[in-house]
């Protein structure tokens, strides 16, 4: 799993390249721990070579989105393959986050 980062005045774009299970949900959860994250408005997911994502990947997301939340920092993912997508919608993860289909959405949102 390899995550790079472009930042603007107002969010913050994680790109996904791999397969987020449970070795590399370590990096993501790092990531996402820094107290600068929560100086964004959003944090944007692009899961667009995002080719696999564990319970563990999973738990990621769901361990920071009442922090996320709590800050009124918007959670947004977007590009996501379908086969990602439909473990968050087998989960019932997709009525909980955001996900949208393009970058161009994200960032309206």
């Amino acid at each position: 799993m390899k995550i790079t980062q472009q930042a603007t005045d107002t969010s913050l774009t994680l790109n996904l390249d791999g397969e987020l299970d449970a070795s590399s949900s370590v990096i993501l959860d790092t990531e996402l721990s820094k107290s600068e994250v929560l100086d964004y408005q959003k944090i944007l997911i692009d899961c667009q070579r995002l080719n696999y994502i564990s319970s563990a990947g999973l738990g990621v997301f769901i361990s920071h989105l009442q922090r996320l939340q709590d800050a009124n920092v918007k959670l947004i993912f977007y590009n996501m393959q379908e086969k990602v997508h439909n473990v968050f919608e087998i989960l019932g993860l997709d009525s909980l986050m955001t996900i949208v289909p393009t970058q161009a959405e994200a960032v309206a949102i």
